[in-house]
């Protein structure tokens, strides 16, 4: 006959780990008790409000999927600024991508006074949004801005910039280039990070530069080119200040700087259609957390972590 194993009684905690335990959640309360008031309550609330028709005056009346359908069938607007957003999202980013990765590669080589030029390239990302937008409406003046004198040394007509809808959107993609300061020291750190020894192993078995980036430099940067993309795929999401600042909330010229940031903006504050503004958020949300999805969907295919499988 054989003695069955009992089964392992349950380690009770001791006095001193219960005591660590309650004055942990003590100290952690206030964090707690300010997350659940200001960040989940407004979250859920605006997730309510959404099925409401609702101004922050009087009560919300509850109306369905109402506001869900408007924005889809009847409201012009969200068409024009989901169109506006994507088609900022889908330029801007790989252009700020490229951009910063090849300005990194060129910071990270060893010239004169590179310490110089990482800083002055760095020095845009410190210029508030609020005076970066109004600096850029006058540079970009088609009559007195300074970016069509050299058009005019030549005497040719340049562009009309942000006063026509043909290169309204160009010139916000632009400016979206001149602020990627942080992306560029994202870049220059991976890159300093990339260990020496790939590239001297290249280098013996017979590779040149333009293998060795493709080979070593490349894959190594994977993660912080992922890393950047999906960052930038939710602020191109929620861009608002400059163009709400440089068109005043109109988003002219006719509608075509009308980002679907702007819209839900005046919704909410403008129209005090707080319920609707809550569904467009909410569908906001939802479009970013897809993409972003997918995004870590596809990272396994592409995204190199030195060995380390990413298990999306």
């Amino acid at each position: 006959m054989t003695a069955r194993a009992q089964p392992a009684r349950p380690r009770r905690m001791s006095r001193q780990a219960r005591r660590n335990i309650f004055w942990g959640i003590i100290f952690a309360l206030p964090w707690l008790i300010g997350l659940a008031v200001f960040q989940i309550g407004p979250i859920l609330a605006s997730l309510y409000y959404s099925f409401t028709e609702y101004n922050a005056i009087i009560n919300p009346r509850w109306v369905g999927v109402a506001n869900y359908v408007t924005m889809f069938t009847t409201d012009p607007l969200v068409k024009i600024g989901i169109y506006n957003t994507l088609y900022f999202a889908i330029v801007s980013i790989p252009l700020a991508i490229v951009t910063a990765f090849g300005l990194a590669l060129l910071l990270n080589a060893k010239i004169r006074g590179r310490i110089f030029y990482r800083t002055v390239y760095y020095l845009p990302v410190l210029v508030p949004e609020v005076a970066l937008a109004l600096v850029w409406v006058y540079l970009f003046n088609p009559a007195t801005g300074l970016i069509n004198l050299p058009f005019d040394w030549i005497g040719v007509r340049g562009p009309c910039w942000n006063a026509c809808e043909a290169w309204s959107k160009p010139t916000m993609v632009i400016l979206a280039l001149w602020i990627i300061g942080n992306q560029v020291v994202l870049y220059l750190a991976g890159l300093q990070d990339v260990p020496r020894d790939l590239y001297d192993a290249a280098a013996v078995d017979g590779a040149n530069l333009p293998q060795r980036f493709r080979a070593v430099t490349l894959p190594m940067m994977t993660p912080v080119i992922f890393f950047h993309l999906v960052t930038s795929v939710i602020g191109a999401f929620q861009f608002f200040t400059i163009p709400f600042i440089m068109t005043g909330g109109t988003g002219a010229p006719a509608n075509s700087l009308l980002f679907y940031s702007i819209v839900l903006y005046k919704n909410a504050f403008a129209y005090f259609k707080m319920g609707y503004a809550s569904a467009m958020a909410w569908l906001m949300f939802l479009a970013i957390l897809l993409i972003t999805l997918l995004l870590f969907r596809s990272a396994r295919r592409w995204v190199y972590y030195g060995g380390i499988d990413l298990g999306v």
